[in-house]
């Protein structure tokens, strides 16, 4: 099943950054939308990374005309079982979509990917705007697109997100128990070495994307899991991406899962809304789609053109039933998980992340939660001490709640508040570029103000010592400015049309953000 497309393959340019870089606002960059070359080099100094044809892949000329659509064969799940709304919804008029909301939908992003405004979805009377819809909402919306990809629905939202339904998932185990080339794979990863499973699980931790997604991938690909490669010839390159100077299965599952994101939250917040094939055809993604079935279609159309994507989503070489038939039923999971985003959800309380009294800046407002693809969740803060710039600083960055140490290491510690000592459920809050030295034990409790860490240049690209703190809800990363706001000991995150900009707000206080630490962006517990 799956493998390399059957044609000569073709340039295809994409947005890929795997580096964290924060504390400094370069340029002014717009969080709108997948962002340009340019503007990723404004925002993170990275290189425009292009895909090129891989010296292993087959050739011949391109297939003929896509053929029509096949049958979906991949389970199709029923509409969030919800109670409704207590109004009786009038009948949808020709030419519109009878639409229920999804967790995580808000109406400024239907509007973005139905193509209309926010004032044409009728609602409920008692919906509000700027929040999340309650799944099950009944909406009319004017159908306006014309052509758009297949509505199937191929991968819940929770099987693309490290979420509650990852809980029990044993991923060393399984790569020894499916015995494929993966079970014994080692590479040098910055200096450390590491296995099959350990890449795979590293970078699901870090991106927070669902591991058996990763590991479904890899086997679709190449066959890495289960069996031996296919192409033995080329183990540089286990998913096909040829990205220059990226080479190794670090670096190609890195890839893969920032792209995922990419498409995920980008569906989310109503900025992704077409997918670019190989042969650089656009298609206008189908409004209905959940954000994991973007995410999927994104990727293979990122490797295969119009004819052999449709087949390896929706027909004979279906990857859903590939996952289903490896990995167990999907739908059959997210029933017992899902919505990830329950009805009513609210942020928990929280304080800034140092001691009462300190001094500290706000380097940085809302940028990206971990990297490129991720959504602008994460706020930085460096303390203010007179120290040089990239020291490890002499204070800690503390605990903003009680909370178990999910996570501790490689300059990141993850803390869960609901205790359970895993990151995808419930409320985890999630730290970077904390010096090594002094960090606090993975899996112990904490009570708030414990401290952590210390703050430092550590860990990704930093401009000076800082401590960058961000949010997940159920393993998705939320943004700082959004229908759940940020908000730390009453101050309130609320973002610029500019990457790394913004302010917090206090009744009349506002501090804005300085890379310098300039009087204006003092902010003190």
């Amino acid at each position: 099943m799956g493998g390399r497309p059957h044609y000569k393959p073709w340039w295809l340019s994409v947005l890929l950054l795997v580096a964290l870089a924060c504390n400094f606002p370069t340029a002014e960059t717009s969080p709108a939308g997948p962002l340009s070359g340019e503007q990723l080099r404004q925002t993170l100094s990275a290189p425009l990374i292009t895909f090129t044809p891989g010296a292993g892949e087959p050739t011949g000329e391109p297939p003929g005309e896509p053929p029509g659509e096949p049958s979906v064969q991949s389970p199709q799940p029923s509409p969030p079982s919800t109670s409704q709304p207590a109004w009786t919804p009038q009948p949808v008029p020709e030419g519109a979509y009878a639409y229920q909301s999804r967790s995580g939908d808000t109406l400024d992003a239907l509007a973005s990917r139905f193509g209309v405004e926010p004032g044409q979805i009728v609602t409920p009377p008692d919906v509000l705007r700027g929040g999340l819809l309650p799944p099950g909402t009944a909406l009319t919306i004017p159908n306006v697109l014309g052509e758009v990809t297949p509505a199937g629905l191929l991968l819940p939202d929770s099987e693309l997100v490290y979420s509650p339904s990852a809980a029990d998932f044993d991923l060393t185990g399984f790569v020894s128990q499916a015995g494929g080339y993966l079970s014994s794979y080692r590479e040098l990863v910055n200096g450390e070495d590491l296995s099959g499973a350990a890449i795979v699980g590293r970078v699901a931790d870090d991106l927070s994307v669902n591991p058996r997604l990763l590991l479904a991938i890899l086997e679709f690909r190449s066959g890495w899991v289960f069996g031996a490669p296919r192409n033995p010839n080329d183990l540089a390159h286990p998913i096909g991406l040829y990205v220059p100077n990226r080479t190794g299965l670090y670096q190609e599952i890195q890839i893969t899962a920032t792209q995922l994101n990419v498409a995920y939250y980008g569906w989310r917040q109503g900025t992704f809304t077409e997918i670019k094939y190989r042969r650089e055809t656009l298609a206008r993604l189908n409004p209905t789609l959940n954000a994991g079935t973007v995410a999927l279609q994104h990727f293979f159309a990122m490797l295969y053109r119009p004819d052999d994507w449709l087949q390896n989503l929706y027909g004979s070489r279906d990857f859903p039933l590939l996952y289903t038939d490896r990995f167990g039923d999907p739908w059959q999971r997210a029933a017992a998980v899902e919505p990830l985003f329950p009805q009513g959800l609210a942020g928990p309380p929280l304080e800034l992340p140092f001691l009462p009294g300190e001094r500290w800046s706000l380097t940085a407002g809302p940028h990206q939660s971990w990297n490129a693809g991720t959504p602008r969740g994460a706020l930085d803060f460096s303390p203010v001490t007179g120290e040089a710039v990239c020291a490890v600083s002499r204070v800690w960055a503390t605990a903003v709640a009680a909370g178990v140490i999910a996570r501790a290491g490689h300059n990141t510690v993850a803390l869960d508040l609901d205790g359970d000592g895993f990151e995808g459920t419930g409320w985890v809050l999630v730290y970077l570029h904390l010096a090594e030295k002094d960090l606090v034990a993975e899996g112990g409790r904490v009570e708030l103000d414990a401290p952590l860490g210390h703050p430092s240049c550590e860990g990704g690209r930093a401009t000076g010592k800082h401590v960058h703190l961000a949010r997940k809800y159920n393993g998705e990363w939320l943004p700082a400015d959004g229908a759940i706001p940020f908000v730390l000991s009453g101050w309130l995150a609320q973002a610029d049309a500019r990457n790394y900009y913004g302010t917090m707000v206090k009744g009349d206080e506002i501090v804005g953000t300085s890379p310098g630490g300039a009087r204006t962006s003092i902010i003190i517990r």
